[in-house]
């Protein structure tokens, strides 16, 4: 499904020079490497405050610690996503709510969510799935409206862009209260090992997340606040340092062969594509509206789980994201959610399969691959 040693060829010097800088110094926790990241993201990103954190849970569960949200307090979330979203949600004894999601970004639906909306809801967290944001136009304004925190799980879509009715453009994650993202290795943007960072623009905020992460404390020994162990160690900022200004382009080849495999499903009626929900052109060279973090079918026909494991029997791998919504997962059923609030998610979870997406693929094996996938689909 990725190529990480293929996309390492082309960056190994710089990775090595970073990764032995840090053995050479030894400055393994907060060194130098991490606070440099940190400042590279801010400027790319534009925005004021980048935390880098131990990992993209730990990142989206001290956005919720940092915002003050209390056991009870309603989260609304999409029912069609890893799991990873509503876990920190139960683990922070805040209440998760699930809704449905649209049927061709699969990213959460705004009507869903207003109906969601109780006095008790304090938060909404889009999940920008699979490369691309959320409506957030739409979700920004039931936030406003209805005095609620825009919390942005971008673990998949660093990169990407959203465009706004009045014509403004903001990166994912910049554009919510507060948003976290993953640095895991198969992520647009990876390190090799565990990684994730926390944004905001919010000073009061990130002053309050810096401590957070760090046990709490501001000064050495003087804990000023509830914490957790979660820093980014300098091995793995360097990686990221190495790979970061390659980002965009790592982006760029990534909708190049989305593209590609679009095209060759032309005409297909039992495969729909992906969606670009913000480029009416589909994917160009300075467009970042879908980044890619997975290529990501509908099989209409009945045919996904038969496609799955022909794809295998052929030595292409492929992936279900997601087989099992999270409503219908043991961890998360509640007797509070009726299936009729689901009927995307539910087809979804049917139709849904993942092609290789990488910055290395070629046009012999998008043709490979697309071709056993329409000769099997239409057999």
């Amino acid at each position: 499904m990725v190529d990480l040693k293929g996309q390492y060829e082309g960056i190994k010097s710089e990775v090595n020079n970073s990764i032995t800088e840090v053995l050479e110094s030894s400055t393994f926790i907060n060194g130098p490497h991490v606070h440099a990241f940190q400042k590279e993201l801010e400027d790319y990103l534009g925005v004021k405050h980048v935390i880098p954190c131990a990992n993209g849970t730990d990142a989206l569960q001290i956005c919720m610690m940092g915002l003050g949200l209390k056991p009870g307090d309603e989260v609304i979330t999409a029912d069609f996503t890893f799991a990873a979203t509503v876990e920190v949600i139960a683990l922070l004894n805040l209440t998760p709510v699930l809704v449905d999601v649209e049927p061709d970004t699969f990213n959460i639906d705004p009507k869903a969510i207003e109906k969601a909306i109780t006095p008790k809801t304090k938060a909404i967290v889009p999940v920008h799935l699979f490369g691309q944001c959320a409506n957030m136009d739409a979700i920004m304004e039931l936030a406003e409206k209805h005095n609620l925190y825009v919390i942005e799980d971008n673990a998949q879509a660093i990169g990407a862009s959203h465009t706004f009715e009045n014509g403004e453009k903001k990166k994912a994650g910049t554009i919510g209260h507060v948003a976290s993202t993953s640095f895991f290795p198969s992520k647009n943007l990876g390190c090799y090992g565990d990684g994730g960072a926390i944004f905001t623009d919010d000073d009061d905020l990130a002053h309050t997340i810096r401590g957070m992460v760090n046990h709490g404390m501001y000064k050495r020994y003087h804990h000023d606040v509830v914490g957790v162990n979660s820093r980014l160690d300098s091995i793995q900022a360097g990686v990221l340092r190495a790979k970061l200004p390659n980002l965009d382009s790592y982006n760029r080849s990534r909708r190049n062969a989305a593209e590609k495999y679009s095209k060759a499903f032309e005409g297909q009626s039992n495969i729909v594509v992906p969606k670009f929900s913000n480029c009416e052109m589909g994917p160009c060279e300075d467009c970042s509206c879908h980044v890619f973090h997975q290529y990501t079918l509908r099989i209409l026909n009945e045919k996904r789980d038969a496609l799955v494991q022909h794809l295998n029997d052929k030595g292409v791998p492929c992936g279900v994201y997601y087989p099992i919504p999270l409503h219908s997962q043991k961890a998360y059923r509640d007797d509070r959610y009726n299936e009729a609030n689901f009927p995307v998610t539910n087809q979804l979870v049917k139709e849904v399969i993942s092609l290789p997406m990488h910055t290395e693929l070629d046009d012999e094996q998008i043709e490979f691959i697309t071709n056993l996938v329409i000769n099997f689909v239409n057999g």
